[in-house]
């Protein structure tokens, strides 16, 4: 359950990101002009985006953490972007999915993907109970 809530939120998150024509992000759909394509390509590059983050990102932040202590984990904003344009490099070799015109604009929507993705996580986690 976690994991489909983080896809949509990062789909959500992508959305947001594409609708600012400044960071020159785009996503395209598997199937042009109809909306549910959108939507469905939307959740596919978020449910990418959520695995490598998880898969490849525990690893590289993992062997990056003497960068992190020496950077004061400004390194972080590096890494995210650079999941971004891996997320954006496999999904093309599909044909569609997430175009990142150049990798600072990458570390950029990353980072406000982050922000979105935090808002997020801290609306839906669950709350503890007192005994």
């Amino acid at each position: 359950m976690r994991f489909l809530i983080r896809v949509v939120v990062n789909a959500f998150a992508l959305w947001v990101v594409t609708l600012m024509p400044f960071l020159q992000v785009s996503i395209t759909a598997f199937a042009p002009g109809e909306t549910l394509q959108l939507v469905l390509t939307f959740l596919a590059v978020g449910a990418i985006f959520a695995l490598v983050n998880t898969i490849i990102g525990t690893v590289v932040k993992i062997v990056a953490f003497p960068l992190y202590i020496l950077t004061f984990g400004l390194i972080g904003f590096v890494i995210n972007g650079f999941l971004l344009w891996l997320t954006a490099w496999i999904t093309s070799g599909f044909g569609w999915g997430l175009t990142v015109g150049h990798f600072w604009w990458g570390v950029l929507a990353a980072l406000i993907i982050s922000i979105i993705n935090g808002v997020f996580g801290f609306i839906l986690r669950p709350q503890r109970t007192r005994a």
